[in-house]
């Protein structure tokens, strides 16, 4: 009886040894996933910051924080508060990033966060940091090939890099050495098929390729991809206005 008995103890003991990470989760971590996949960005952010005090070297926890601090900057109207939320988001992905330099997603939310910074900047620090803003993404790519949103983050920097305004061009001569050669809209486009490729699901990529599609008279195939955002299930607590603008663009096709 005693072999048996030594192996059930064997077995009981390596299940504790598996069960126990998952009881050391933090709770407080758990309901901020839940809140966010509910779609209540305010929540997670109170729940997220609430465990950042408690474990502020945790590598997850800091990107998610940057993710959902750009998102409720997103549906922010005071100016001031709006520029607060987008900075602390840089904050909070530039600690994901020194926590764990080989994590994609910190040097994704980093992007994505100095992005949002970009919005309400000046003309001359917009063209500063678009330098930085594509070094990330290309890194978040580099370190994992199938980061759908980075893909999407590269993609709206050649838009945007290739419709400068005049002003624009002037400061990246001064901080870029001229305009990058190598932005194009057709490599934008190129790039929001990668994500879609990967992440077919994802409303934004549809919708961001249609006004892509757009700003280019290509207007077939903008009506394509706005009518796929209308058709897809909302994932995320964007897609109710991402199906709002797909809309209103299909109107004015």
């Amino acid at each position: 009886m005693r072999g048996p008995s030594m192996f059930l103890r064997l077995v009981f003991i390596s299940a504790l040894l598996f069960l126990m990470p998952l009881w050391g989760q933090n709770p407080v971590t758990a309901a901020g996933d839940s809140a966010f996949n509910a779609f209540d960005d305010h929540k997670a952010m109170q729940l997220y910051e609430q465990a950042y005090a408690e474990h502020p070297d945790d590598y997850e926890l800091a990107w998610k924080l940057a993710r959902v601090c750009v998102n409720v900057g997103e549906d922010t109207e005071d100016d001031d508060a709006r520029a607060a939320l987008y900075e602390k988001g840089a904050f909070y992905a530039r600690k994901a990033v020194e926590l764990k330099p080989d994590g994609s997603n910190g040097h994704l939310f980093l992007s994505v966060a100095l992005g949002r910074v970009a919005l309400d900047a000046s003309a001359r620090q917009r063209v500063k940091m678009s330098k930085e803003i594509r070094k990330e993404a290309e890194k978040a790519i580099a370190l994992n090939p199938q980061n759908d949103i980075a893909y999407h983050v590269l993609a709206r920097w050649h838009r945007k890099i290739s419709n400068l305004s005049w002003i624009e061009k002037g400061f990246a001569d001064m901080f870029l050495g001229g305009v990058p050669q190598d932005a194009s809209m057709e490599k934008a486009i190129a790039n929001f098929k990668k994500a879609i490729e990967i992440n077919p699901q994802y409303i934004n990529h549809h919708l961001e390729l249609g006004i892509t599609y757009q700003m280019e008279g290509r207007d077939a195939l903008a009506k394509k991809e706005f009518e796929t955002v209308l058709s897809l299930p909302e994932t995320t607590s964007r897609d109710a206005g991402h199906k709002a603008t797909a809309r209103e663009r299909l109107e004015d096709l």
